[in-house]
């Protein structure tokens, strides 16, 4: 693993889970999908996460054959940046030889890590699962990735994730379980481990200042206590308003050394977890999540629809009214005025 982009991932940083922008055939909308990257990286994200369910895991079947066009396109967009410190995370799903050669490709495009969904492999083992986790591992360092069941992720108990933190080439886990006691099995399995090299990344979109606020304090199996934190977020929820999630990282951080921050951003997490519930559409069972990621982007103008591959993914009935509701209750949540400003060169 790159020593600096370690110390990154340490620190903390905002890494959006990069959507995919289409045009009104469904068809890749290039100048939009660049533009989308160079707004997050003049927001002031940390890393760009591509590949991922954000991106729409569709790309990744060959009879659409995205998956190698879009990570490269966000590829040149961090080159052009000119950041080494832009961690570059990589979606990987599949069976194990879908998986293998999917971290090699992303390897071969300068990614740093792969962040593995295991969906995939429901109903096999956990020896099945660890062993299929080795093999990515020996391709690419591991993002390790617990999503929630309602989007398509699997079970996964502390006894896997113990074994999982055994596994050399970790270097960090997105915990998107949006579940206190899923999230607690996890971060126990970090502790009992003694693994402090490994950086934990809040994924819990319904929870993320309470993550990025809290402290865990757990005595591992070796009998040593350890306070473990949340560094970041790797989040869908940061595809729309990155600016102000730079902000908010930053306020969140500042609160370790004044106390004095905490109030206010306990009533940011409730402003916030509303946003989410909007945008992810938990009343309807997350059915209009990424459209309704991809209908804040229309509306800022970065994109040309909130389209998605599958046309039974579009916006929930009264969905768009609620984002309505959430942008004028929260306008200090949204960068509306920032994108306003930018929008003009990242289009270019």
């Amino acid at each position: 693993m790159n020593e600096k982009i370690s110390e990154v991932l340490h620190r903390g940083v905002v890494i959006p889970a990069h959507p995919l922008a289409l045009d009104a055939d469904r068809q890749l909308d290039e100048r939009g999908q660049r533009a989308l990257a160079r707004y997050y990286l003049a927001a002031g994200a940390g890393g760009l996460a591509v590949g991922v369910h954000t991106t729409q895991f569709a790309i990744h079947d060959p009879s659409v054959g995205w998956y190698e066009r879009v990570l490269k396109i966000a590829a040149e967009e961090m080159d052009q940046a000119g950041s080494d410190e832009t961690v570059r995370v990589a979606g990987i799903i599949g069976d194990t030889k879908q998986a293998a050669g999917e971290a090699a490709l992303a390897g071969e495009l300068g990614y740093h890590s792969g962040l593995l969904g295991l969906s995939a492999m429901r109903g096999a083992s956990e020896d099945e699962l660890i062993e299929h986790c080795r093999a990515v591992a020996d391709v690419i360092p591991v993002f390790g990735f617990y999503l929630q069941p309602g989007i398509g992720g699997i079970d996964l108990p502390y006894s896997f994730w113990r074994r999982f933190v055994e596994i050399d080439n970790v270097i960090a886990i997105k915990i998107a379980a949006f579940d206190r006691y899923n999230t607690l099995d996890v971060i126990r399995a970090l502790s009992d481990a003694g693994r402090d090299d490994i950086a934990l990344y809040t994924g819990n979109d319904d929870h993320i200042v309470g993550d990025l606020i809290s402290c865990y304090r757990l005595i591992g199996d070796d009998g040593v206590m350890r306070h473990r934190r949340f560094a970041g977020g790797l989040l869908g929820h940061w595809a729309v308003w990155t600016k102000s999630a730079v902000d908010l990282l930053s306020q969140c951080k500042d609160s370790k050394q004044d106390a004095s921050l905490l109030p206010e951003l306990l009533i940011r997490n409730g402003e916030v977890t509303d946003c989410n519930a909007v945008l992810f559409d938990a009343a309807n069972g997350f059915v209009g999540c990424i459209p309704g990621i991809m209908e804040v982007l229309r509306r800022q103008g970065l994109v040309q629809t909130n389209l998605c591959i599958d046309p039974n993914e579009c916006l929930s009935l009264g969905q768009a009214d609620q984002i309505d509701r959430i942008c004028a209750a929260y306008p200090h949540l949204t960068d509306d005025e920032f994108v306003k400003a930018g929008r003009a060169e990242w289009l270019a």
